[in-house]
């Protein structure tokens, strides 16, 4: 398959607005927001994200719209973000974004996010050279608990 990023356009945000309410990525995810089925929240969120200085990208997969990446926060403390269809994972789509999307943010250090069991997210940023820095613990929204958390960074 072949993996490309581009900019966001209006007609990706309904995808993304299904992707991101598939139940078993949302528990995956763990982290999320209060209501995800909430479309005017969602829409509001994404015209923030697009109106700032972040890096938002579309990852299409074979020219289908598989999922989003993004670069965002205040230099040096700037994570890293993705979100890719379930249908896609275990695939390397996530891999191969993440890679395209640090070949084109060259800004360092970068931080990543991830929850302890999400052994498929922490995998795919160990590939693309993130370390993990940190343990913490946080209310997963998606789980209705507080759970285990990593942070990870890429230093150079």
């Amino acid at each position: 398959m072949h993996i490309a990023l581009r900019e966001v356009h209006d007609s990706d945000l309904p995808v993304f607005f299904r992707q991101m309410n598939d139940p078993e990525a949302l528990r995956m995810a763990a982290f999320t927001p209060k209501d995800p089925a909430d479309w005017d929240a969602f829409a509001t969120h994404w015209g923030k994200i697009r109106a700032s200085r972040d890096v938002v990208r579309t990852i299409l997969g074979d020219g289908d719209v598989v999922g989003s990446t993004a670069v965002y926060g205040e230099p040096g403390e700037r994570e890293v973000t993705y979100w890719v269809d379930r249908a896609y994972w275990g695939r390397g789509v996530a891999t191969s974004a993440l890679r395209a999307l640090l070949a084109e943010v060259r800004d360092r250090p970068l931080y990543a996010r991830a929850a302890a069991d999400n052994t498929g997210s922490r995998r795919v940023l160990e590939k693309c050279g993130f370390e993990t820095s940190a343990r913490a613990r946080g209310f997963a929204t998606a789980r209705g608990e507080e759970i285990d958390e990593v942070v990870l960074h890429l230093a150079e």
